[in-house]
């Protein structure tokens, strides 16, 4: 796994089942889903479905930079492509999920990128975590000054530099970083984590960014009303 983030510091469970990987002439193809998620049989039919899209998508990319390669003269470079789903946390209402995916396509080096669901068990359907929340701009006034303020701090420990000024990265709102959502008992989301991407918050060599806060009173008062009870504040 080509990891480029720290791994999520909310007690996440991160189970996973073995990578296997399989071999074709353009690509080598990964994907790994957890056994709690496999078990629930409308949350492993969209993972066989997310897999097969996963799957085509590498295979026609590769496919076409091969004869592009050839057309130009240039040599082919075999792509890669690895999708590794874990769990974060199991609730009794809810199963929230993360997955690193990376993808090489014959360029100077691959890009890695984190998502999440949230699987409600009740009505067995997928959910973005943030559909849990009443808007995009209640997140960022119960996080955003939080965040804002630990950024610049952990940019600046990792360059080796007193300050970061940085204004081609300045601070990336909530709304464009990846929610994931935790608990350290097992009972209610009573974390989150925020993760920033490759170039969301600073150059390549920087990786990721991942910080994990506990929900406060102000974000559960972000939740939505219907979902509140999955929630409670944390230590």
């Amino acid at each position: 796994m080509h990891r480029v983030w720290s791994g999520l510091a909310i007690g996440a469970v991160l189970l996973a089942a073995p990578a296997r990987t399989e071999k074709a002439a353009d690509y080598t193809f990964v994907y790994v889903a957890p056994s709690a998620a496999t078990r629930l049989s409308s949350l492993r039919q969209w993972l066989e479905q997310d897999r097969a899209r996963f799957r085509r998508t590498a295979a026609t990319e590769a496919a076409a930079d091969r004869v592009e390669a050839a057309k130009d003269g240039h040599p082919f470079h075999q792509h890669e492509a690895t999708r590794a789903w874990k769990v974060v946390t199991e609730t009794p209402l809810l199963l929230s999920l993360s997955a690193e995916t990376y993808r090489y396509t014959g360029g100077a080096h691959g890009g890695t990128a984190i998502d999440s669901l949230v699987w409600e068990k009740v009505r067995s359907r997928r959910l973005d975590p943030r559909a849990l929340f009443v808007s995009a701009d209640a997140l960022q006034r119960a996080l955003g000054a939080r965040w804002c303020a630990w950024l610049p701090r952990e940019r600046a420990r990792r360059l080796q530099v007193d300050e970061v000024d940085d204004p081609v990265f300045p601070c990336p709102k909530i709304a464009e970083l990846t929610l994931l959502l935790g608990s350290t008992d097992r009972r209610a989301i009573d974390r989150v984590g925020l993760i920033a991407g490759q170039y969301v918050a600073g150059a390549y060599v920087e990786g990721m960014y991942e910080m994990t806060v506990p929900v406060t009173p102000e974000l559960l008062a972000a939740v939505r009303p219907e979902w509140r009870r999955a929630f409670r504040v944390g230590q």
